[in-house]
């Protein structure tokens, strides 16, 4: 069996069993034809190159301590892998979701900041974010199939959710510390990740057996994978994967990589607890814990919060 690589244009029946399969295994399966306009994600990659070209000062001024970076610029070397002893060869920026004002979720989802210098950047990073949350809905539904539940099953789970969209630049590789890679093991805090930009090799995930296995999705298509948030309601029937990007060799360290990782969330609110169709003899049923009290967890974890 290999990971699975999937046609979204096809009906949700027939594609859930080989997804969920490969989810079982492996955490992560290919998805192509996902929907999502090929020019919009193009105007999204000029967009997303166009604000790291910047000068650092300028994109420090959009760095928002206190907030864990869930909004705006996290500088170079910020962000650690738990339990990694040295830091991640990345910048980010984070796109959260926009919500009116007065919404019961206000306090948990702070307002998006857009930098004024690229021209468009707020237009089309929105446009994406929805194609994206899209995109990862109709994913939950056949994930729904898979594990014999209704296929709106996970529609109020995620509505108003604090999902959030991240451009990742990894500069080209210099002189790294003993340990440093572009992003060291770690497994996904959230309930599903949606990645584009994954065609470059460097992304790896680790096997059962203890092997690092390269994900290679096509141009265009994604790598989608499961985050601990399903992986506790599932309990463990579906995998979080540990993965990692390594730092390339050759002409690709002398070059600069791009991705933009959509981590969908359940809402704040949302107790997660184990679905009692996914208990067995042999697991012992993990803890409820409320989405934002994970996620805040997880954030102190990895030196975010």
């Amino acid at each position: 069996m290999s990971i699975a690589s999937v046609s979204l244009a096809r009906s949700l029946e027939e594609l859930s069993l080989e997804l969920g399969r490969s989810f079982e295994e492996y955490g992560f399966a290919v998805v192509r034809d996902h929907g999502i306009d090929p020019d919009l994600i193009e105007r999204g990659w000029a967009a997303t190159r166009a604000f790291f070209a910047l000068p650092e000062e300028v994109k420090r001024r959009y760095h928002q301590a206190g907030l864990g970076g869930a909004r705006g610029y996290t500088p170079f070397g910020m962000e650690q892998a738990k339990d990694a002893p040295v830091r991640d060869l990345k910048e980010f920026w984070h796109v959260g979701r926009d919500l009116p004002p007065g919404h019961a979720y206000e306090r948990f989802m702070p307002p998006n900041i857009w930098p004024a210098e690229v021209a468009g950047f707020r237009e089309t990073m929105l446009e994406l974010f929805a194609a994206f949350d899209r995109t990862g809905a109709r994913l939950l539904s056949a994930i729904a199939i898979h594990l014999g539940l209704e296929p709106a099953f996970f529609d109020d789970t995620i509505r108003d959710g604090n999902s959030v969209m991240r451009l990742l630049h990894y500069p080209p590789v210099g002189k790294a510390e003993e340990g440093e890679v572009r992003a060291a093991a770690h497994e996904d805090i959230n309930t599903i990740t949606l990645l584009l930009g994954a065609e470059e090799a460097g992304l790896e995930l680790l096997s059962r057996s203890g092997e690092w296995l390269p994900v290679s999705p096509p141009e265009g298509a994604l790598a989608v994978n499961i985050g601990d948030m399903l992986q506790r309601q599932t309990n463990g029937l579906l995998r979080s994967t540990t993965h990692r990007v390594v730092n390339p060799v050759g002409e690709a360290a002398r070059r600069a990589r791009y991705s933009m990782p959509f981590f969908l969330h359940f809402r704040p609110d949302y107790l997660i607890e184990p679905m009692e169709d996914c208990l067995r003899e042999s697991s012992e049923a993990m803890e409820p814990i409320l989405a934002e009290d994970y996620l805040q967890q997880r954030l102190r974890e990895i030196k975010l919060a």
